[in-house]
């Protein structure tokens, strides 16, 4: 997609409808996706990533910011298409809920279980409505080798589902999901994205994804908006923040924080 703000097509908003997700290929630049990659990839503040075990007891890796900062990061969750995107898709204003880094390292990466995001929010977040999504930019090319999301496809309108806990993880009832997919015949869908793709789903679309085998990581960012009429009824110190209208940036903040915070600019250390 070119920088300026496209919206969606009326055949697009009524996939995502259907389907609880939808891919826009292409969505950022070769050059902005470049910048991302060589900085994530840099920063130490991924080594201190959380690490929570799946089922088997593999680590799956995830840096989580509540809030926005001056980083090429919150360039993207701020990006004024993926923002006009998503409230095209929620037909309501959104904010920013929270952004996050899935770290799926060579060979060692860990799984995510099948889960619904809102089995997380709802139990956890104080939020009472259905009304949330996010948006999954490809940073390294995604597929089956390397662990890539997987989607059950309409899943999203059967509501949410309990969950509990599986390894460190939250996971949906696996009785839940296995009827959806036996009985009830839902499509299993492996997302596969390059660089630069977007994947935007509904909080209640089921969603999992395998360990890393290959030889290659699998970095998504992953950007979280909630709609503004399903704020937050009580906050806590661990809490997402409220509602806050959130400042849209065009995609030249992209380029412009990147080029400034790229690994080739910063001083080396002195010895």
């Amino acid at each position: 997609m070119n920088s300026t703000q496209t919206p969606l097509t009326a055949d697009q908003v009524q996939a995502f409808n259907d389907d609880g997700y939808l891919v826009l290929r292409q969505f950022f630049g070769l050059e902005q996706m470049q910048l991302l990659d060589d900085i994530a990839k840099a920063d130490k503040v991924m080594d201190d990533a959380d690490e929570l075990l799946d089922s088997e007891g593999a680590v799956s890796r995830i840096s989580c910011w509540n809030d926005l900062q001056d980083d090429i990061y919150s360039a993207f969750a701020c990006n004024e298409r993926i923002v006009a995107a998503s409230e095209q898709l929620m037909g309501d204003e959104v904010y920013h809920f929270h952004h996050k880094m899935i770290l799926k390292e060579p060979r060692v990466g860990g799984a995510w279980e099948w889960h619904q995001d809102f089995g997380y929010w709802y139990l956890q977040q104080h939020v009472l409505f259905p009304d949330m999504l996010s948006a999954a930019i490809a940073v390294d090319a995604a597929n089956q080798e390397n662990g890539c999301l997987q989607v059950l496809r309409g899943s999203h309108k059967c509501g949410r589902i309990e969950h509990g806990s599986v390894g460190d993880q939250t996971g949906a009832d696996m009785e839940k999901v296995q009827a959806l997919l036996d009985f009830y015949k839902l499509e299993h869908v492996y997302v596969a994205l390059d660089p630069g793709d977007v994947l935007f789903f509904h909080c209640n679309t089921l969603h999992r994804s395998e360990q890393n085998r290959s030889e290659r990581s699998r970095w998504t960012l992953i950007c979280c908006y909630n709609t503004r009429h399903n704020d937050t009824y009580a906050l806590t110190d661990d809490d997402h923040p409220a509602y806050r209208a959130l400042e849209r940036w065009p995609d030249e903040k992209v380029l412009e924080l990147g080029k400034r915070d790229h690994p080739s600019h910063q001083q080396p250390e002195s010895k």
